[in-house]
């Protein structure tokens, strides 16, 4: 009995062996590495061909979204433009998914389609498992680009790393490009990207308060202020701009001035716009301010919605009427 399981093992042994050296002959020949080699190289062309062409049209439409002052249809463009970079990646590996399956046809002209599926899922297997970090990736950045959380040319900040943050170059399902204010290129997988904020218009807007006892005198101090602010794309973009002044107080005004900054450079109005108007005061002897000025973010469409959420909020409920049914 053991020398029939012995020799029953054996052959199938050998069964393995000569189903091994069949697969092993019928890919690694000659003519089987040099048809993959002329069918990649074709896709490869071919896909840098595709990539070249789709890359002179993204930025025919950026520089049309430069051009533009449409803040809709920029964001129109934008999406535009990422979906043509997604696309690029897509197309590539269509262009290698295509190579291999022609590649195949021509190694085995005879074969059935059941073979051809059976070594697709093998090859599907083996890859999924030397690929798999790829494969997170890829299905991490297509779930985020078929919700749309960014497109090209948004300023974001990548979460959880609290300083990753810049101007999007390029998306696609694998990765992230994009640049700092700094001029660093930051590339980041897609499946290590847990959120994303995005900065609207790709600008702070922030408020500075001022208490003051004169009110000409205060909008004189704000414009000498702005004199001294330095303006830019990547500074202060917009100066100081009076919004609302209201008297509060004998002698005592409520001053409320907007200015715009470049994401990263808050300080500017935060820290330094404050000390300029500090340092300016002094300097004249004239005591204007009554308290420290405060610096604070001003986007309107947060202020819009928290004024709704809390005025909802402050709604008294209705008093329900309670009837006694009389007996």
């Amino acid at each position: 009995m053991n020398i029939q399981n012995f020799a029953a093992d054996t052959n199938t042994v050998k069964d393995i062996s000569s189903s091994f050296e069949k697969i092993v002959s019928s890919f690694f020949n000659l003519q089987s590495i040099l048809a993959l080699i002329v069918f990649l190289g074709i896709a490869i062309a071919g896909g840098r061909l595709v990539a070249s062409v789709l890359r002179r049209v993204v930025a025919a439409i950026g520089q049309q979204a430069d051009k533009t002052d449409n803040l809709q249809t920029v964001n129109r463009l934008r999406r535009y433009e990422t979906f043509i970079v997604l696309s690029i990646a897509v197309i590539r590996t269509f262009f290698i998914l295509f190579a291999l399956y022609f590649w195949w046809i021509f190694v085995h002209p005879g074969q059935q389609p059941t073979a051809l599926v059976g070594a697709s899922a093998l090859l599907a297997i083996i890859l999924g498992g030397a690929l798999s970090p790829a494969l997170r990736d890829i299905a991490a950045g297509s779930s985020m680009m078929a919700e749309q959380w960014y497109a090209v040319g948004d300023y974001v900040r990548i979460e959880p790393f609290g300083e990753m943050q810049g101007v999007v170059e390029r998306v696609t399902l694998r990765s992230t490009r994009i640049r700092g204010l700094t001029g660093e290129v930051i590339w980041v997988n897609n499946q290590n990207i847990q959120a994303v904020r995005i900065t609207p218009r790709g600008i702070k807007t922030m408020a500075i308060e001022l208490f003051v006892t004169d009110l000409d005198k205060g909008q004189t101090l704000i414009e000498s202020a702005n004199r001294r602010l330095p303006s830019g794309n990547l500074l202060v973009i917009s100066p100081l701009n009076i919004m609302t002044s209201a008297q509060v107080g004998e002698k005592l005004w409520h001053i409320t001035a907007i200015a715009e900054t470049a994401p990263g450079r808050e300080w500017l109005i935060e820290r330094y716009a404050i000390d300029v108007l500090k340092e300016i005061d002094e300097s004249k002897g004239t005591k204007l301010l009554a308290t420290e000025p405060i610096a604070r973010y001003a986007d309107g469409d947060t202020e819009r919605r928290f004024a709704r959420a809390i005025q909802n909020a402050r709604k008294a409920p209705k008093k329900r009427r309670t009837y006694i049914k009389k007996p």
